[in-house]
């Protein structure tokens, strides 16, 4: 069976699209003016894209009928970005399904179809505030290098033995922090504050002045200055989480932070462990030569990519490889990542946890697709993360 093409959740962190159009024109030939369009498309910052055919609404039943896709087929809850008068829908259970379609439960009350456009974007997001996820939060601003940036502060409880320790939340490429609240609830139930944070470039933070991204190695300063305010505010330790390449900036904030004696432990979510790892995937995925993805990293280090790619000093990607780097960690890490991801591969994940089963926590994990692992089984992605942290963080003193 040819299912459709993949619903829109490019945005959930990834290079995709815009690499995989770049790759194309580099495969057909014009090598050096392409592969400098290449570089830069890899550092641009991604947009969600309206790909997914909505194929009807019915008002009466509540419920909305999706164009078919390993995306749209999975059960739980999700977000659906529309291009009509209501552009964003929360939507439920698959009802059924055939060869060309899947049709859901709608949770967001539809009086009139005609407020839906006919186009959208699959999405991970489900909660749009964190009033949504029923948590108490206050918006604050952190002072990072590029600007004022804001984010959400969902405070512990008052009397929580574990209120000192913080939890930064770091959402992925193409999003913004908006991802990172179906966390929220669960690190207050286990009396932990949460900082869902923006960063530079992703459309709520200021952007910096290339307006481009580092894929990690220009976004960590942000969140070390998030780990400043926490640490400002009261905080006595904390804890760095990361979806996709929110993954990748956890990172690089861990091994570049100068107050690393503060970190208690990472959370890792369909994370980008090694970014060589990520492009040559995508290229095998699009059947584009590896030597067209290796050619455009190659690129996107060198001196001349600076002008070419206007992407600062270039990329080093032996910086962004994890993998390699794995005796420079040493805190209680926890990986959660999807066998099936779909956009960034899981061998990454698990050649980090391989090479250091002394630190990483890695559950199996299947079926869940990329950044979807909350909407797909709730009860398993919370309770992964609150037995990993009554491991790391037991209840009582923090000294």
């Amino acid at each position: 069976m040819k299912l459709p093409r993949r619903a829109g959740s490019r945005g959930a962190g990834l290079v995709l699209a815009g690499v995989g159009i770049g790759l194309v024109a580099y495969a057909a030939g014009a090598i050096g003016a392409t592969l400098a369009k290449v570089a830069r498309t890899v550092v641009t910052p991604a947009k969600r894209v309206a790909d997914l055919e909505i194929v009807g609404i019915d008002t009466a039943a509540q419920t909305i009928t999706l164009s078919r896709s390993a995306d749209t087929e999975l059960p739980g809850r999700y977000g659906l970005f529309s291009n009509g008068t209501i552009n964003y829908l929360k939507i439920g259970a698959v009802l059924r399904s055939d060869e060309r379609t899947v049709t859901r439960k709608l949770l967001t009350h539809v009086g009139r179809s005609d407020d839906i456009g006919q186009w959208g974007a699959f999405s991970g997001w489900y909660f749009e505030t964190p009033d949504e996820a029923r948590v108490r939060s206050d918006e604050v601003e952190i002072d990072t290098p590029v600007g004022t940036a804001p984010a959400w502060l969902v405070p512990a409880q008052a009397d929580s033995p574990r209120a000192s320790t913080w939890v930064i939340a770091v959402h992925g490429r193409g999003t913004n922090r908006t991802e990172t609240i179906r966390v929220a609830p669960v690190l207050h139930e286990a009396g932990l504050t949460s900082l869902l944070v923006s960063y530079r470039n992703d459309g709520v933070a200021p952007a910096d002045p290339s307006g481009l991204q580092g894929l990690g190695t220009t976004e960590w300063p942000d969140v070390e200055a998030a780990i400043e305010f926490a640490l400002g505010r009261g905080a006595e330790r904390v804890v760095l989480m990361g979806w996709s390449m929110g993954g990748a900036i956890v990172l690089q904030t861990l091994v570049n932070t100068a107050h690393r004696d503060a970190i208690a432990g990472v959370i890792l979510e369909s994370p980008v462990v090694d970014w060589r790892t990520v492009l040559n995937f995508q290229a095998r995925e699009m059947r584009l030569p590896l030597a067209a993805a290796r050619a455009t990293m190659g690129m996107l280090q060198t001196p001349w990519a600076s002008r070419a790619a206007r992407a600062g000093e270039g990329i080093r990607f032996d910086d962004l490889d994890m993998v390699a780097r794995a005796s420079e960690l040493a805190e209680p890490m926890l990986i959660l990542h999807s066998d099936d991801d779909g956009y960034v591969p899981v061998d990454a994940s698990r050649a980090l946890a391989d090479a250091r089963p002394d630190i990483v926590t890695m559950p199996e994990i299947r079926g869940a697709r990329h950044t979807k692992l909350w909407n797909y089984d709730e009860t398993g992605w919370t309770t992964a993360i609150t037995e990993w942290l009554d491991r790391v963080l037991p209840t009582g003193s923090v000294s």
